[in-house]
């Protein structure tokens, strides 16, 4: 790969993802956005196993008109431990609410593993890259640790993953966190580079309604086919919490990473329960002695959600626009 430049307003991104619905409305986001220059996406288990994972996301590629974008396969496992548990009841058996074979047929899928393809955008590049990883945080950690050379390449860590109040998968752990408390210690608590962390807790608030959710049906034929893929989603909304509406969660780290400081966020210096157990996977703010020379993560705890809400509604309508 040569030398690249995403010129002064742009902002270089990698996205390392497990579609996964609400991974797909994230990387449908990344495509709309203007201030990103999309370098390359990379895939992790997760949701689903890792070759549904990778063929979702080359599907979403195509969806959204950008095939062209490098794609490479990652991780099939955590780092140490079998996962305990997947999301196929949220996401359907084929990651994307059964609508799979709604979208494209998949686009080429590159050579490169994802920890190689990963470090040559980090090598080529000539402006420090955003990784946005929204899955499990195998593929980020395997890269940090066989190429901590590349660490001045890296701009930014936007991680969406994490709670510090209440879990979705246990009574304290989040899914992403969950399913590689391993890999999520080292990114959140063992390297030295800037981190963007979007826990569960604002994604949650972020949560968007029926109404919504009608809009971006009625945005064209793009919008309708992802507004298909969430239904089933949607539905699980209204049987497990009685709500008509759901959390995009990963689209909001990848608004982040878009757009600084869409989130407001406060300094903390965490740790994740890597122990076997009821604890195991859950993020943990360290203090005092126990913080010491810890590097800090920024920890995202608000936003202007209504705001927020009309962003990614316009944005994803574009696609339809083009």
């Amino acid at each position: 790969m040569g030398a690249q430049s995403a010129g002064p307003s742009r902002v270089p991104l990698v996205i390392d993802t497990d579609p996964g619905v609400d991974d797909a409305v994230a990387l449908l986001l990344a495509m709309a956005s203007p201030e990103i220059d999309l370098r390359a996406v990379t895939t992790v288990f997760g949701n689903v196993g890792l070759e549904t994972t990778t063929a979702n996301a080359r599907r979403l590629l195509t969806l959204g008109g950008r095939p062209e974008v490098p794609l490479a396969a990652g991780a099939a496992r955590p780092l140490v431990h079998p996962q305990a548990m997947r999301a196929d009841d949220w996401h359907g058996g084929d990651g994307l609410g059964g609508r799979a074979d709604t979208l494209p047929a998949p686009g080429p899928l590159d050579r490169r593993g994802a920890v190689e393809l990963l470090a040559d955008v980090l090598r080529a590049t000539d402006t420090p890259v955003t990784l946005a990883p929204i899955g499990p945080l195998t593929n980020i950690a395997l890269l940090l640790a066989a190429h901590p050379e590349l660490r001045p390449k890296i701009g930014r860590i936007v991680v969406m993953g994490g709670a510090l109040t209440g879990g979705n998968t246990t009574s304290t752990a989040e899914f992403n966190v969950h399913c590689d408390p391993e890999a999520a210690h080292r990114v959140l608590a063992g390297e030295p580079v800037p981190l963007t962390l979007v826990p569960l807790e604002l994604t949650m608030g972020c949560a968007v309604d029926g109404h919504w959710l009608d809009e971006l049906a009625a945005g064209g034929p793009r919008c309708a086919t992802l507004a298909g893929v969430i239904e089933h989603y949607r539905a699980r909304s209204r049987t497990a919490h009685g709500v008509d509406g759901v959390a995009l969660h990963d689209a909001v780290a990848v608004l982040e990473s878009a757009v600084p400081g869409t989130l407001r966020t406060e300094p903390m210096t965490l740790r994740v329960d890597c122990a076997p157990g009821p604890g195991r996977g859950t993020v943990l703010r360290t203090e005092g002695a126990d913080a010491a020379g810890a590097r800090p993560v920024d920890v995202a705890l608000g936003t202007d959600v209504p705001a927020l809400h009309a962003e990614i509604l316009r944005r994803l309508r574009t696609l339809d626009q083009r």
